[in-house]
């Protein structure tokens, strides 16, 4: 049944696409990166609760919230629409990794329980690549932490494939 949604959701955007655009290219393509992210997230057994959550005291949002098991994963997608020298995944800095963990306090504050859970913040890097092949996604499990200082390079763990159509 994902597989159909996936093709569903994939001819929609590609359908949308000659009847004009809807919005600047980058967006779009983040939107296409996200959707896929999120397949793939949901093919790996991950339960989605959130999507593009924001915080009304914080800039910023966060792409994904899912559950892996019984860790809360905070999820930034990186997009992009073709292979280059830099991998997506980079763009998550230091800037941004702190824009991050502060909005997933806030999500973290607002949970109805006794005991905060165990939290981790993972990051989907998406190459759109042609339609011909489907694109290339990068999990990185752990990718950083709640405390800043974390070297993104070390803590990667990335399990990739090709989502195919």
């Amino acid at each position: 049944m994902l597989w159909l949604m996936r093709f569903l959701a994939r001819s929609v955007g590609r359908v949308s696409g000659y009847f004009g655009s809807r919005g600047p290219e980058h967006l779009r393509t983040a939107r296409c990166g996200e959707m896929e992210a999120y397949f793939y997230l949901r093919s790996l057994g991950y339960r989605i609760v959130a999507k593009n959550f924001r915080s009304a005291r914080d800039r910023g949002e966060i792409d994904i919230i899912g559950w892996d098991g019984s860790t809360l994963c905070f999820v930034e997608v990186k997009t992009h629409s073709r292979q280059g020298f830099v991998p997506p995944e980079v763009a998550v800095d230091t800037s941004k990794r702190a824009h991050i963990r502060s909005v997933a306090r806030r999500y973290v504050q607002q949970l109805r329980t006794d005991r905060p859970p165990i939290c981790r913040f993972d990051v989907v890097s998406v190459v759109l690549g042609d339609n011909t092949h489907g694109p290339i996604i990068r999990l990185h499990k752990g990718a950083f932490s709640w405390r800043p200082g974390n070297s993104f390079q070390r803590r990667l763990h990335p399990s990739e494939r090709r989502a195919g159509g």
